[in-house]
């Protein structure tokens, strides 16, 4: 019992310690643009019909699209302790290919181009 106390004390005793130096370091000249409720560039204020660029968009997408690959290899390494380490390996370089062969469609239609 006496070691969970301690553990106990040392992370109350830690998070209020974070907690009041975070309330006594404050930024005292905040920046207006990191006060602005958008820090993407558009104004906030204005009108929400503004155009918007379809190439942004794509590279966003693109962007989302393998980092949910990383996601989806990430469990990889322990695919060798399964039954069939081979089948799951199969299938890794299935995804890998498939995301290669979209990479490499996108590159050759000009969808990575950012400026033409």
């Amino acid at each position: 019992m006496n070691l969970v106390s301690t553990v106990l004390m040392i992370a109350l005793v830690l998070s209020s310690v974070l907690a009041l130096v975070s309330f006594w370091l404050p930024q005292l000249n905040p920046d207006t643009e990191k006060l602005s409720p958008y820090e993407c560039g558009f104004d906030p204020l204005g009108s929400a019909r503004l155009p918007f660029s379809l190439r942004f968009f794509l590279v966003a997408i693109l962007f989302l699209l393998f980092d949910l690959e990383i996601a989806l290899l990430l469990p990889l390494p322990w695919g060798d302790q399964l039954t069939t380490p081979t089948h799951t390996f199969y299938w890794a370089t299935a995804v890998l290919a498939l995301l290669t062969l979209g990479l490499a469609y996108e590159w050759t239609q000009g969808g990575l181009e950012w400026a033409e």
